[in-house]
């Protein structure tokens, strides 16, 4: 790999931090019309392209490098994806590690958007929300407080939607604010002053530490679990998951059974979600339904949910409205267990058929199945697929990306977060990585791009994928 110039040390490469980008390009771009693309989002200081040793020919790689850290990450925001030149590839970009890490991968953009700040202790979060909305729209505050007497420690995290938002907060606020990037979510803090007093590696058992669902199986804390089988239904839920899910992902999830009223991840001091969800629908019947449907439900594949019935504060001590509570509890298990034949005994004005549960959760408007191409079809294009946290199982992606049609076969790259989709006909591949980059399929993040192509001369294996 070509060295960067020497008259650069390699401490002002990564002076600010996050200012400089990795770029997967065309090897016909050059530098100097990369510099003319990037050179709108800011101050561009250098621009080196990677260049085979032998032949001198670029190798496709290059690092464009900003004066700030913003104008980096407002450049991958709008970069990614782009096609500089006409004939070419979409252009693939990310803010680079430092050259100091020993990291194996360039940096997440869940990393970017978090910052640690310092505040006066009779900040409210509100004031906090206040201080900080100017640079961007904030996803939610939190102020670290003393877990004993509750009082502010003068500590808080604030997290915006984008990483440019979040850089710009760090370079233009008041510097008594002292404002940072905050460490990632999985890394366990090693002081009392940054946790509150204990360490993030303290909410995982050593038998969990390994698993990539971090969280404990969740405490209700104030909401006492009810045992449906004594006759205790509400119309209120508990949710727990070992899972990292999203507030929007369980919204979306109970949201399937009508009548959902309120719904709500459950957070801790310092931001990060309990494990547990409250959820409360309008009806018995839709609660009833969710708890039988959703309790073991695997969402992600691999993690399965507990949903159990809640006290909702009611007054159930009427015999009679205890006898109706438990009719109407009985009627809809009747549906759940037999089937929709019977779904229909105790459906109430407007409330429509229920579906039934498919292995499939996704907020995107998928097309029906459409069959394979055969296995010796001639692919006319390939999409690279990159997941977070972690691949999805082939037949999940199978099922999702041959409903685009002319799918030949998916490919799961082993040891590695990535795979690869191989279609027939390429306008199938354009409307599949349309519909589905950056979107959200059974809690796993999939970023679509169109694969390069294999090189025509090569002394490797031919790829069989």
């Amino acid at each position: 790999m070509e060295e960067y110039p020497t008259k650069q040390g390699t401490e002002n490469l990564d002076d600010p931090p996050n200012s400089r980008l990795f770029v997967v390009t065309s090897r016909s771009i050059t530098e100097d019309e990369l510099r003319d693309s990037f050179s709108v989002f800011g101050d561009v200081q250098g621009v080196w392209v990677v260049k085979d040793k032998q032949t001198k020919e670029s190798k496709g790689i290059c690092y464009v490098k900003f004066s700030k850290s913003s104008q980096a990450c407002l450049a991958m925001e709008e970069m990614h994806g782009k096609v500089l030149m006409e004939g070419t590839k979409p252009i693939k970009v990310f803010i680079a590690q430092s050259r100091s890490s020993t990291r194996h991968r360039d940096v997440e953009d869940e990393e970017l958007t978090r910052i640690f700040v310092m505040i006066p202790k009779t900040f409210s979060e509100e004031d906090l929300k206040n201080t900080f909305k100017e640079y961007g729209d904030i996803e939610y505050c939190v102020i670290i407080k003393n877990k004993f007497t509750g009082e502010s420690k003068g500590l808080g995290y604030v997290r915006y939607y984008k990483p440019s938002q979040a850089a710009i907060a760090i370079e233009n606020c008041d510097k008594t604010y002292r404002a940072i990037l905050a460490e990632p979510r999985t890394k366990a803090s090693t002081t009392e002053e940054y946790s509150g007093g204990t360490a993030r590696g303290d909410y995982m058992s050593s038998a969990d530490s390994m698993n990539q669902y971090a969280f404990p199986m969740a405490d209700p804390g104030n909401y006492p679990v009810m045992d449906y089988r004594s006759g205790d239904f509400t119309r209120c839920l508990m949710m727990s998951t070992r899972a990292a899910l999203t507030q929007e992902q369980i919204f979306a999830l109970f949201d399937i059974i009508p009548g959902m009223e309120y719904c709500e991840l459950q957070r801790d001091a310092y931001g990060m979600s309990k494990g547990h969800a409250l959820i409360r629908y309008s009806n018995l019947g839709s609660a009833v339904y969710a708890k039988e449907k959703l309790n073991g439900f695997e969402y992600p594949p691999g993690n399965r949910l507990a949903v159990n019935f809640v006290d909702d504060g009611e007054d159930r001590s009427s015999p009679v409205g205890r006898m109706a509570m438990q009719f109407v509890a009985a009627q809809m298990m009747s549906a759940v267990w037999n089937g929709p034949s019977t779904s229909q005994v105790m459906k109430p004005p407007g409330y429509p058929a229920v579906s039934s549960m498919s292995r499939i959760q996704t907020d995107v408007n998928l097309p029906p199945l459409k069959k394979l191409a055969p296995p010796d079809s001639k692919a006319k294009e390939r999409l690279f697929v990159v997941f977070s946290p972690s691949p999805l199982p082939m037949d999940v992606l199978e099922d999702v990306f041959c409903r685009f049609g002319s799918l030949i076969e998916v490919h799961l790259v082993p040891g590695r977060k990535v795979g690869y989709m191989k279609y027939a006909d390429k306008q199938c591949a354009d409307e599949a990585m349309a519909a589905l980059h950056t979107r959200v399929v059974n809690g796993v993040k999939m970023k679509v791009m169109l694969a390069d192509p294999p090189r025509e001369e090569s002394h490797k294996r031919p790829r069989t994928y």
